[in-house]
């Protein structure tokens, strides 16, 4: 025989209304709702913080999401959308917690980012919030609750984070948004943290590959000054970055001295050249050690100063014309026998030679252009004949154009001035190298100097 409820009560009737009359009673179920609430925030910023700790991979970290805001917010699922640098808008990571609405699920997603793709021209490919969450809702249909944030990394808007429900009742209450957004601020963290992170590994090759150019660069230029009769010589240069685009270079145009910088020969002639590539670091660092082969291997030639220009100009202009790129350059070949300079001219600074015997300082030049401007470029041979005492300093711009914190420039001026001062009162070329290497940095103080500077100093003994 069935057991029948109990009769009713008037008294339960009481009960339940006073029950729910009672402010009392509201007050702790609202006090009871807020400590849940508030515990299931705390909750998940333990579980983001955890994740923004623990992956290592973007990946991982995007996996998890869809998965903490579903759960975050008790809501059927969650998907992220993400819009990618050639402005596709793709559907990253999707969680639901139905394994049968999954598959509708993720077709009424694919299909809404694809209508947004297909609709963005260039060169805009940036999709419109409005216009996704306008597909979106529209192919998973009015039925479901859906509530949508933007993940905002840098000020830039990198993609939405959906939350959705299928529960007629289900509502979006505040604190469910901020649980939403919560997510979604994290996953812009952990997107721009992932960037910083490339950036900073780029950088780090960079580096890398910046140290080794300047390692080989600094191997291709001369190691210390050679021995060459008659003359005594010093030559420093200080590129602005770690690869920089000065040159010079000392070259037997014995081949049987090619590879000695001890050679004492007296009827051996040495070439001394200085050259610059317009602009700094790498590209013109490249293009430095491509001219001093070339250079190298057409002295072995044993053509005049300005044969030799003319001969690495046509060589190199094909390669030059492509960089737009040019190079200036000063060739010179010294006779340790009659204590004859032949020299020639490719836009370079002229050589400043100070003559002891009238202590006047002269401007060593010839016309010729650019090396790489024109394949015709002509140039001119010129000689001089030295004396004991008379020193050469060859330079490049880096010098003249070094700054002080005004903007004026050290000029050539100043550099002939001061070159008198160190013919007369310094012992040697390295003294006399010091000295003007100092003049200028006293110059320029406390200005960080733009260009590499490099000089050379011949002094005839």
């Amino acid at each position: 025989m069935p057991v029948l409820p109990p009769p009713f009560q008037p008294a339960d009737l009481n009960s339940s209304a006073a029950k729910d009359s009672n402010p009392i009673f509201a007050l702790k179920e609202l006090v009871a709702r807020l400590h849940r609430e508030q515990h299931k925030m705390q909750d998940l910023l333990s579980s983001l913080g955890f994740a923004l700790r623990s992956f290592n991979n973007l990946n991982q970290f995007l996996e998890v999401m869809p998965l903490m805001a579903t759960r975050g917010t008790d809501a059927d699922g969650s998907a992220l959308v993400l819009f990618k640098p050639n402005g596709q808008v793709r559907l990253e990571r999707l969680h639901c917690q139905n394994s049968g609405q999954l598959k509708n699920i993720r077709k009424a997603l694919e299909t809404a980012t694809d209508v947004v793709t297909a609709s963005l021209t260039t060169p805009v490919l940036v999709p419109t919030i409005a216009a996704l969450d306008d597909q979106v809702s529209r192919y998973l249909g009015s039925q479901i609750q859906l509530f949508g944030t933007t993940i905002l990394a840098r000020h830039v808007e990198r993609g939405r984070l959906y939350v959705f429900s299928s529960d007629p009742k289900y509502t979006w209450t505040e604190t469910r948004q901020q649980l939403v957004r919560l997510v979604a601020d994290h996953t812009a963290l952990a997107i721009e943290h992932n960037e910083l992170t490339a950036q900073l590994r780029k950088k780090e090759r960079l580096d890398r590959e910046l140290e080794i150019g300047a390692e080989i660069q600094l191997r291709l230029l001369p190691r210390q000054c050679p021995n060459i009769p008659t003359v005594s010589l010093a030559a420093r240069c200080q590129p602005a970055n770690r690869v920089g685009g000065d040159y010079y270079d000392f070259i037997p145009t014995n081949h049987n001295l090619s590879k000695s910088i001890a050679g004492s020969n007296a009827a051996t002639r040495w070439g001394l050249v200085i050259g610059d590539v317009m602009g700094k670091g790498v590209p013109a660092g490249l293009i430095m050690t491509m001219t001093r082969g070339m250079l190298r291997s057409e002295v072995l030639n044993g053509h005049s100063p300005a044969r030799i220009l003319q001969k690495l100009n046509r060589v190199m202009y094909a390669d030059l014309e492509n960089s737009h790129r040019f190079v200036t350059l000063f060739y010179s070949e010294y006779e340790p026998q009659n204590q004859i300079l032949s020299y020639s001219n490719a836009a370079h600074n002229p050589p400043l030679l100070w003559q002891a015997a009238t202590q006047t300082v002269k401007r060593l030049d010839t016309l010729g252009m650019l090396i790489g401007l024109d394949a015709e470029s002509q140039y001119e041979d010129a000689q001089v004949q030295l004396k004991s005492g008379d020193t050469i300093i060859y330079y490049t711009d880096g010098f003249t154009d070094a700054a002080n914190q005004s903007g004026d420039r050290f000029d050539e001026e100043n550099l002939i001035r001061n070159l008198h001062w160190a013919c007369r009162h310094c012992q040697g070329p390295q003294a006399i190298l010091e000295y003007l290497f100092a003049q200028v940095q006293q110059f320029v103080g406390s200005n960080e100097n733009g260009d590499d500077m490099t000089l050379v100093v011949m002094q005839v003994n």
